[in-house]
């Protein structure tokens, strides 16, 4: 294949709409981590104790709609859930933007249902998109053009920060652009054309199509399964508990300044932008995945080492290491192809949606672990215990996941 068809394939319209949509999607889903302190402060409600559960029910949204719109992917098509998902995201968003004008409940309530439902729209977007361009892509093509999705969506986490930063925190206004964005968006897609190892099989009705069961009735699909979210577990360690709540990381190392989650989060997203951009191409160069992936979390690992254990009191410090967190972590559309691409085309958009959402999903379980250590191990502690954990899983599913470069995926699973 000469540099041409190369060019023409990875610039195609699935690959550029799926990286919109993924830009829009992390726009949307980083929103509230961004803006969780003036939006609560505003409404007059408690940033720490309401800000987590708000959060959580945002991930418990992710993972029930990564069920919805996985299953829905392989029964009706990958379009039709790039459609659903985004206008659900993009109404609950432009909503969440009038919360201070609701008077008919309780504010609180108001917002977790609001980010509750966002959580069900956002859980689509990714696995359906990766799907759809793994599908569409030569096989020798598959990691760069799913890191090229990535590495331009996971700009929408910088857009985002900068966006509340240049609106003078005007959330609610946050909240109406990405929801506008996402309503855009919308009519972009309706020049994408449906993926063709789907068309094959759907009209086959004696094939069982879109069953989540069948990620569990089936020890060798189980493990599999179970071990593509275990690799996933330390990128939302990095993000959800080392950034999102870098202010409680900052006051207890005894930083000359506060940290601002916000601005943790987008140097994180730098970082993760640069390194999903990467991550294909080392796995192209590799010609492996699992190394590629493997290396970007050792990498990690000892970002955080140094982040938590160099004698530092500068804020600036802290973000840098936000963004070499990232940076390692870019692997993120390299674990979700591997998703992907380990299951048969009846059942790889159940597969490639929920794996990404279930390892948000843990982020619940995250954060309830870390509360739970806090008070009698300190912020540190109980951080650095919850990263053991999580990057335990994680190198141990990498390194024992059958290997997926230049798989042909055109199979089906019986």
């Amino acid at each position: 294949m000469n540099s041409k068809e190369k060019r023409k394939y990875l610039f195609s319209l699935p690959v550029i709409i799926a990286a919109l949509g993924y830009f829009v999607d992390i726009y949307d889903l980083l929103l509230f981590g961004i803006v969780r302190i003036p939006s609560l402060k505003d409404l007059q409600l408690d940033p720490d104790t309401l800000g987590v559960s708000i959060l959580n029910w945002q991930m418990i949204g992710l993972l029930l709609g990564g069920i919805l719109w996985g299953i829905l992917g392989d029964k009706k098509g990958r379009l039709s859930v790039l459609f659903g998902s985004i206008i659900t995201y993009s109404l609950a968003n432009i909503a969440c933007g009038f919360l201070p004008n609701i008077h008919f409940m309780d504010k609180g309530h108001a917002y977790i249902i609001l980010r509750f439902i966002a959580g069900i729209g956002l859980a689509g977007e990714l696995g359906a998109g990766i799907t759809l361009v793994s599908e569409s892509l030569p096989k020798e093509l598959r990691a760069i053009g799913t890191s090229l999705v990535a590495g331009f969506g996971l700009l929408g986490a910088v857009f985002a920060n900068f966006t509340v930063l240049l609106t003078n925190e005007n959330w609610s206004l946050a909240y109406w652009i990405g929801g506008a964005m996402g309503l855009a968006l919308l009519f972009l897609r309706i020049g994408v054309l449906e993926s063709g190892m789907f068309k094959d099989i759907k009209n086959k009705n004696e094939l069982k199509k879109g069953s989540l069961w069948m990620l569990f009735n089936n020890k060798r699909r189980f493990i599999l399964y179970i071990k593509c979210i275990g690799i996933g577990l330390p990128t939302w360690f990095s993000i959800g508990i080392l950034a999102m709540l870098g202010n409680e990381f900052g006051e207890a190392m005894g930083l000359n300044e506060k940290i601002n989650p916000g601005m943790a989060i987008m140097w994180a997203y730098v970082g993760i932008s640069a390194g999903d951009f990467l991550s294909g191409f080392i796995s192209h160069w590799l010609k492996s995945r699992k190394k590629a992936i493997f290396w970007m979390m050792m990498f990690t690992l000892l970002g955080i080492v140094l982040m938590l254990g160099l004698p530092y009191k500068s804020a600036g410090i802290y973000y840098f290491f936000c963004s070499w967190l990232g940076l390692g972590t870019g692997y993120w559309a390299m674990f979700v192809t591997v998703g992907a691409e380990q299951f048969g085309t009846n059942i790889r958009s159940t597969a490639a949606t929920t794996i990404p959402n279930m390892v948000r999903g843990t982020l619940v379980l995250m954060t309830s672990m870390y509360l739970l250590l806090k008070p009698n191990s300190g912020v540190l502690v109980a951080g650095i215990l919850v990263g053991l954990v999580c990057f335990f899983i994680g190198t141990y599913s990498t390194l024992t996941i059958p290997e997926t470069h230049d798989k042909d995926l055109d199979f089906i699973e019986n």
